[in-house]
């Protein structure tokens, strides 16, 4: 089985996936940045497949960038510009090349939060 990578996003001060928010992936090798995956949340906060699936998959170092600017601004949440939180990028390596890889996050206009989920 090889390894793969999903995402998902809650809205925290609304108490609701956030739905609509652009995500980007890219793997980061030194200095080298190669763009893998542009996806968007659906409905439930989460991307319509992996963001990485197994036929991708590659041990290494990425880059998640979740767009929370344009989602705030669409939400009604943004507060004034410039943003607090604009892109929020979450930079983590994957080693196991059989494991499913979850970076979820948590938003809310002032803060947010991740970790490695199941």
């Amino acid at each position: 089985m090889a390894g793969y990578l999903t995402t998902h996003v809650l809205d925290t001060a609304q108490g609701v996936p956030a739905a609509g928010l652009k995500i980007t992936l890219d793997r980061i090798s030194g200095s080298e940045r190669t763009r893998l995956a542009e996806m968007e949340t659906n409905a439930d906060g989460r991307t319509d497949g992996p963001i990485l699936p197994k036929e991708a998959f590659a041990p290494g170092q990425y880059e998640l960038t979740f767009h929370a600017g344009d989602y705030l601004r669409a939400s009604g949440q943004a507060g004034a510009e410039p943003l607090f939180l604009d892109e929020v990028p979450i930079r983590f390596g994957m080693a196991d090349g059989d494991a499913h890889y979850h970076v979820p996050l948590l938003l809310s206009p002032y803060g947010f939060s991740t970790y490695r989920g199941s």
